[in-house]
């Protein structure tokens, strides 16, 4: 006698056929819409990128941040006013920066000097073009210029080699905006000592005038940030600081080595003291790069010619400088690190201290940029990898710009209770 089942197995099979087919094209179109559901959430959200190198570009008369620039075109940069609003970045923090230097009196008037032009381009730029730009000191300005359609520029000192010995500089530059302070860069200063310069090898950590200017720094609602510090010059900030910490630009050791980066250990501790480390974009801190000692080299006696390429103003060198730099790029090409390194990086800060201690600090026009995310004009491409990771849209704003906002609202806070 034959048994009956395909009445009841046949249509359960098309069922099943139909659902996974269902299936396949949701997510073929989730794929075809993370672009509009990207930008959609970054219409909501305020985004913040908390480190950039642009500034340095504002005094070149030959370029130009209020028009659009061609992304990867020789000269373009990565960021300009036009592609921030292409890529739906609302705030930028343009870092003064000012290179190591000898620590004389010509060395500290030279680097003062340095900073106030700087300062004042970024100035200028807002006043050139009111309609797009306007400048931020508070959380508070960040979203109403969102509100009216416009970028926010806030301002970092990279480098606390300007501040000179005196507080009263550091005084000066927060009263021209400033908002946050790199104790030093990639040699030893008088504030503490650097994660990247043992000439000295032993690491002294932060400077009894260092622990003047943290406290400064308290008292006037300027974030401290430990990007380039060296390990112990961190925890000697956190043993001072009365308020939250930063980490403009750096990234997480266990993933890249360099020390630049931040250990577990050092993010924990950045998270019990209600800091943010913003996730930089340069490959080295983000890929332990492959061993290539001739293009090392050929990379070093580059800038033992010329030395700092910020110091030279004659745009003739400039730009014999730059074809000599891009001849050695094309000859020893860098495997270049991903959106999706990027986002590891963020995926890790989460696991080991939380949701609400990390961010996006860029590092672009300074050597930051990664493939998927080698302009400001595709900042939404980071969202887009957030949203295949599964983080919702309340974790994006935390990771885009609301971790940062609150701790500089905290830092001023604090500053008013000094």
């Amino acid at each position: 006698m034959r048994k009956i089942v395909l009445p009841f197995a046949f249509p359960f099979f098309l069922f099943t056929v139909a659902v996974v087919l269902q299936m396949g094209c949701h997510r073929r179109l989730s794929e075809k819409d993370l672009e509009a559901q990207a930008l959609a959430i970054h219409d909501r959200i305020l985004s913040v990128d908390t480190h950039c190198d642009t500034a340095s570009r504002l005094q070149d008369k030959n370029w130009d941040i209020g028009v659009r620039h061609e992304p990867g075109k020789r000269g373009s940069g990565m960021i300009d006013l036009l592609r921030m609003a292409e890529g739906r970045l609302d705030a930028e923090f343009f870092a003064v920066f000012v290179g190591p230097g000898p620590r004389t009196e010509e060395g500290y008037a030279k680097a003062k000097e340095s900073a106030l032009k700087e300062l004042e381009a970024i100035h200028l730029m807002c006043e050139k073009y009111p309609t797009l730009v306007g400048l931020a000191t508070t959380p508070e300005d960040a979203y109403r210029l969102k509100h009216e359609g416009k970028r926010a520029a806030f301002i970092g000192m990279e480098n606390g080699y300007p501040v000179d010995k005196d507080i009263a500089l550091l005084e000066e530059f927060y009263k021209r905006g400033v908002r946050y302070l790199t104790l030093c860069h990639s040699q030893d200063n008088d504030i503490c000592d650097s994660s990247t310069d043992r000439q000295n090898p032993e690491d002294n950590g932060l400077s009894d005038f260092g622990k003047d200017v943290v406290a400064a720094c308290n008292r006037l609602g300027l974030m401290v940030d430990v990007s380039h510090i060296s390990d112990k010059s961190f925890y000697d900030v956190l043993k001072v600081t009365k308020a939250p910490i930063i980490a403009s630009h750096s990234s997480c050791r266990a993933l890249c080595g360099s020390p630049r980066n931040l250990s577990d250990e050092m993010i924990q501790a950045l998270a019990a003291n209600g800091g943010v480390i913003q996730i930089c974009f340069l490959s080295s801190y983000l890929r332990t790069p492959k061993p290539n000692p001739e293009r090392d080299k050929a990379f070093q006696e580059l800038r033992d010619k010329y030395g700092s390429f910020r110091d030279i103003k004659d745009e003739a060198a400039r730009e014999k400088i730059r074809q000599e730099y891009e001849a050695l790029r094309e000859k020893f090409p860098e495997e270049r690190a991903t959106v999706k390194d990027v986002v590891d990086h963020i995926d890790h800060v989460v696991k080991v201290a939380g949701i609400d201690h990390v961010g996006i600090g860029t590092d672009f026009d300074g050597g930051g940029g990664v493939e998927g995310c080698n302009s400001v004009s595709q900042m939404f491409q980071v969202t887009e990898e957030l949203l295949r990771r599964g983080y919702s849209e309340k974790e994006i704003g935390k990771i885009w710009g609301g971790n940062i906002m609150r701790v500089l609202r905290k830092v001023i806070e604090i500053s008013k209770r000094a």
